[in-house]
């Protein structure tokens, strides 16, 4: 009874919280419906479940951010990104100085509108993939990859808060007026659906939950995460892999016009600090027992 009365008791918080703030869609009951059905389906789905617990609340905490929009929180800082960026770290043309966005806006080509297409597609299924690898050959070091990834994130979405910033695309479609309820664009993603003839990267974006969060670029920290506790594992082939991951993110997220390098650098920076913080926590406080724990039940 104990049991069912809590589960009843969460459910009922889950349906709540979406039905009357965040605002309901099919994927709150898919994602409800799957981990349920994963958690009473076999021991070895429970485990499983328990295990990737973490990136389902990483999920909900980032959908959760429509709640309160960060414009609402502090100022949003449209000029201020772009003339940085121009100024320390613009290239200078025959038109003028301009941004690295700039010059890839009118110098994309099919092969690199796939090709970072693909990088930007994965960067979430590749931090799954290694977690559940992760999983399955070293679960204490899962444990800490899958807590520093939302650790990482919670961060990010402090800065959010602290730092509203608008993308490069929203310059280039906006200019530097201060519009709320801007909704999500594709930018330079959508030249990867025109070519393949879906509309892949468009209906992602039309879902984006919060426009304003460039600084730091998120897209940029998990492939750097992944980076970091890759090379823990010293394997040549996994350490190359992902700083070709890390390479390929950073280049597409400036190439696609979806961030500023000055985005990306903080991004990155961003999950190196986590990272130490992260492991600093996990090694000298009440968390390695718990950890410890926690790897002998998935």
């Amino acid at each position: 009874m104990k049991h069912f009365s809590t589960l009843f008791a969460g459910s009922a918080a889950y349906f709540a919280w979406f039905w009357f703030f965040v605002g309901w869609r099919t994927e709150h009951m898919f994602i409800y419906l799957l981990a349920l059905s994963l958690y009473y389906f076999h021991a070895t789905t429970r485990r499983f479940i328990l295990a990737f617990g973490v990136f389902i609340a990483y999920w909900i905490i980032y959908d959760s951010m429509r709640v309160v929009p960060n414009y609402e929180v502090n100022p949003i800082h449209v000029a201020e990104p772009y003339f940085f960026e121009k100024s320390w770290l613009g290239i200078n043309t025959p038109e003028g100085r301009i941004t690295w966005n700039e010059f890839f806006k009118t110098r994309h080509t099919p092969f690199w509108d796939i090709t970072t297409g693909l990088f930007y597609l994965n960067w979430v299924p590749i931090p799954l993939l290694f977690a559940f690898w992760l999983l399955r050959n070293d679960k204490l070091l899962f444990l800490k990859f899958s807590y520093a990834f939302v650790f990482t994130n919670i961060v990010g979405f402090c800065i959010y808060y602290l730092y509203p910033a608008a993308p490069p695309w929203y310059v280039e479609q906006y200019g530097f007026e201060v519009i709320h309820g801007t909704p999500g664009n594709a930018a330079g993603l959508i030249e990867f659906d025109k070519l393949l003839g879906i509309q892949l990267f468009q209906g992602m974006y039309q879902k984006n939950a919060n426009v304003f969060a460039a600084i730091p670029s998120l897209h940029s920290a998990y492939p750097m995460l992944c980076l970091l506790y890759g090379w823990r594992l010293k394997k040549n082939w996994l350490t190359a892999l992902f700083a070709i991951f890390t390479a390929g993110v950073w280049f597409a997220a400036v190439y696609t016009r979806h961030h500023y390098i000055i985005d990306v650098l903080l991004g990155g920076a961003v999950a190196v600090l986590s990272y130490l913080a992260f492991e600093y926590l996990s090694e000298k406080t009440v968390l390695k027992k718990w950890f410890q724990d926690f790897s002998t039940k998935i």
